[in-house]
């Protein structure tokens, strides 16, 4: 039976909100407020809906993550739409086995840590925004890479992909930084994907059309060392 843990202090709020989502919400609730007061009942109803929308949209719920030494946790809410090996690993050298995960804007959109580990590298590439659960968006979308060393010595890199809608990728982690497995790093704002980059002969515990949690579900084993 698989132990847990909280990766980050547990929320005091019972409906916690991440902090990028408060700006939206006070714009939004700011103009609910200004049709209520000129008595404009149908645009303030609509308002008021897509203040609760904002609202739910940005949860930011606590997560309990296994205590598995080697095993990988989603870094994204969603469905996995890849599970494959790669020639080529685009952040390291050598072959490796891609997972990603496609976030709707139905999903928690809090990006967690995959594994604990150092921040070796984080390099950011501006690019499109074509629809983020097809392959090429991988590469050709605006993306954002967090390169991680474990400390069984594992290279493993999570890229922030933004999507169709999505167009603000937030990353809130350094190089240099510690990092521990199901800690918030980061999110990206209205619907986007989230990839993983690991050893070739890491065991994948997914398969493509599942979904999964970030910071609870295992995505997978790395190879003993």
């Amino acid at each position: 039976m698989n132990r847990f843990f909280r990766a980050d202090p547990q929320s005091r709020s019972a409906f916690a909100i991440a902090e990028p989502g408060y700006p939206f919400i006070a714009a939004a609730g700011f103009a609910t407020l200004v049709f209520a007061l000129v008595g404009i009942a149908g645009l303030a109803i609509a308002g008021l809906a897509v203040t609760f929308f904002i609202c739910w949209f940005f949860r930011d719920p606590d997560r309990v993550t296994p205590e598995e030494t080697v095993a990988v946790i989603a870094a994204a809410d969603g469905k996995v739409v890849s599970v494959r090996t790669l020639e080529k690993n685009p952040y390291t050298e050598g072959p490796c086995l891609q997972i990603g995960v496609f976030m709707n804007i139905f999903n928690v959109h809090v990006n967690r840590v995959p594994c604990t580990g150092s921040i070796k590298k984080i390099r950011y590439v501006p690019g499109s925004f074509m629809s983020a659960d097809r392959e090429a968006a991988s590469t050709k979308n605006e993306h954002n890479a967090v390169t991680i060393e474990t400390k069984t010595g594992h290279t493993v890199a999570v890229v922030q992909i933004a999507g169709l809608v999505a167009r603000r990728i937030i990353c809130n982690i350094a190089e240099g930084q510690e990092v521990t497995a199901g800690q918030r790093f980061g999110m990206i704002c209205f619907g986007s994907r989230v990839d993983l980059y690991l050893p070739e002969d890491t065991q994948p515990a997914v398969s493509a059309g599942q979904r999964v949690r970030a910071g609870t579900s295992i995505v997978g084993y790395l190879p003993d060392r």
